[in-house]
């Protein structure tokens, strides 16, 4: 077990002593600032709050029935009841050696681990993924290698789009304007060319609209050619999203669409209004404010002109249609009865916040019992913006595709790496510009916090400085290249912490673990960004002032690689975790 970690069970078991009651769960042990210590506590603070105590004579309380000695230098209280921990060097050292015997990599499999759905991506049958997707993907795709690394059992299902309205337009236009030759050649951009065609048509004439909507009733009954022509609508729509998936190195456990639900949508809506949850409204079916909230807490009521009135969530409308609210409540009472997970996770952008509220209400009043034992989490994010502060379009003004970017992304790094390793065969730079292209969109996409906008930069997402994925790459890189001049042989596990830089790279390694556990709590990979970029600052410190291959001594250069070593396998990690892959060369 991690020292902190350790420090962690043994302040916990202290604040029991003391106040048997307290809910010890909070009672955590963070990185703190260097001048303090190397870990500190606050939880004492809060737990005096709550009773009316004296935080800091708690603090002194807890202090007495607390033995860190075989950890820690002495324990400090500092300000109303901070608690500030400092490793001795000897167990610093002692976790880094574990770690070069490749006992643990500085983080713990979860004491209590979990089940996780996480539904993430969820691209549209026949339209091409576009710049947006890169977000839910990549979002999605680092948090469950992080829960994944960390123990937990995670289900990720892509819910994708394969039902709806606009396949009554797709229908009519297959049937009537398809050209053979140019399914065959670009399928996806051929379904987008019949929808805007049929769609334009629509909008001029209501007689076309009516044609569009027989042909949707069809596929909805039933009809043999319909279901056979949307089937091959999906199957060449699958084509184009594992091709961009395995670029990007995303995997999926399940991908079942929006059709998959079909059967239990009108039950769905029978139960809610026999429960009472739902009513008719003006021949459509919805749910309305139960008036359990405030008014200005309520998503089921908005307020216009001073007056609250009534935003229903339908869940079927005038015409007999379900909508997208059906659909996602028969989706978690499926996931629930399938998976029994703990939480379920949705890694949609935030103009969704507004549905998501909506639907976790309804699912709490629909099934009360199942919401208590799951956890219904909406991970929002952001929009990724152009130089002129409006959403990212092409010079044209259409959405950029995503495979397009891809393209870009790996021509520009080719570029790149051909300009700086020249004298590398055309094969190894080609692969090295997939790496790097790739992961530079990624990284881009993943460093701000996840509900910010940001500006998309080709210059600034593949720099070779700054916090970008070409440089950490390039740190993992360089630090195998000293390997490569070392002398093979076995070396020693000892490690000596002499020199100020050693130990601020090796307590930074030692933080990796918690940075882990971090991103999985509060679903936020730019805190591994972050981690991996302060943690590459400190290897070049620690590489520019203390000599590795030009020791004085064997013992004092074995203890260095060992650091080098440890460095480049958090950062293999690290990257691997948020997706991105790494080179030994660059």
């Amino acid at each position: 077990m991690l020292p902190h970690k350790q420090i962690e069970l043994k302040l916990q078991a202290a604040v029991r002593e003391i106040l048997p009651d307290a809910d010890v769960s909070a009672v955590l042990v963070r990185p703190c600032e260097p001048k303090f210590g190397d870990y500190q506590s606050n939880a004492l603070m809060s737990l005096a709050k709550v009773r009316k105590m004296n935080p800091r004579q708690l603090a002194t309380d807890t202090l007495a029935k607390l033995d860190v000695s075989e950890l820690c230098a002495k324990v400090e209280i500092a300000g109303a009841g901070f608690l500030n921990f400092r490793l001795k060097n000897s167990v610093l050292a002692q976790t880094l050696e574990a770690a070069a015997r490749r006992e643990h990599l500085f983080f713990d499999q979860a004491a209590q681990p979990k089940t996780v759905v996480i539904d993430f991506s969820s691209p549209n049958v026949a339209k091409p993924m576009h710049v947006g997707h890169i977000r839910s993907t990549g979002i999605g795709d680092a948090l469950q290698r992080t829960l994944r690394l960390l123990g937990h059992t995670v289900i990720s299902d892509n819910h994708i789009g394969d039902w709806g309205t606009q396949f009554g337009k797709l229908l009519l236009g297959w049937k009537q304007s398809l050209d053979r030759a140019a399914i065959e050649r670009d399928a996806i951009a051929e379904l987008e060319r019949l929808y805007k065609l049929i769609n334009a048509e629509c909008d001029a004439n209501p007689a076309r609209l009516e044609e569009a909507k027989a042909e949707l009733v069809k596929l909805q009954a039933g009809d043999a050619e319909n279901i056979s022509i949307w089937k091959e609508m999906i199957r060449l729509s699958q084509i184009q999203f594992d091709t961009i998936y395995s670029r990007l190195g995303v995997k999926f456990d399940f991908a079942l669409g929006e059709s998959f639900y079909n059967p239990w949508l009108g039950d769905v809506v029978s139960d809610l209004m026999q429960r009472g949850i739902a009513r008719e409204s003006e021949g459509a079916v919805g749910v309305f404010s139960d008036g359990s909230l405030l008014p200005k807490e309520d998503p089921f009521l908005v307020n216009r002109d001073g007056e609250w009135i009534a935003d229903p969530a339908l869940v079927r409308k005038s015409d007999g249609g379900f909508n997208y609210t059906t659909t996602d409540l028969a989706t978690i009472d499926y996931r629930l009865k399938t998976w029994s997970p703990d939480e379920i996770v949705y890694v949609v952008d935030d103009r969704q916040g507004p549905h998501f509220k909506k639907l976790f209400l309804i699912f709490a009043r629909w099934q009360s019992a199942a919401a208590n034992k799951v956890k219904l989490v909406h991970v929002g994010f952001g929009k990724i913006m152009g130089d002129d502060g409006k959403p990212f379009k092409t010079r044209s003004g259409d959405t950029v595709k995503l495979g397009d970017l891809l393209d870009e992304a790996e021509e520009r790094a080719y570029k790149i790496v051909s300009e700086k390793s020249a004298e590398l065969p055309e094969s190894q730079r080609k692969e090295i510009a997939r790496v790097i292209g790739l992961g530079a969109v990624k990284y881009a996409d993943l460093l701000p916090n996840r509900q910010s906008d940001y500006i998309f930069s080709w210059d600034k997402m593949l720099a070779l400085q700054g916090n970008t994925a070409p440089y950490l790459v390039y740190a993992y890189a360089r630090i195998k290249s000293i390997f490569r001049k070392a002398e093979s042989g076995k070396r020693k596990a000892e490690i000596a912490l002499a020199a100020p830089e050693e130990l601020t790279l090796a307590k930074h390694l030692l933080n990796f673990g918690i940075t882990l556990e971090a991103v999985a709590d509060e679903l936020r990979p730019n805190y591994l960004c972050n981690y991996l970029f302060e943690l590459a600052g400190k290897f070049t410190s620690f590489y520019e002032n203390c000599p590795v291959l030009k020791a004085d001594d064997a013992a004092t250069r074995d203890s260095r690689l060992a650091l080098c070593d440890l460095t480049a396998r958090v950062l293999k990690q690290g990257l691997e975790t948020l997706g991105i892959e790494t080179v030994e060369q660059m």
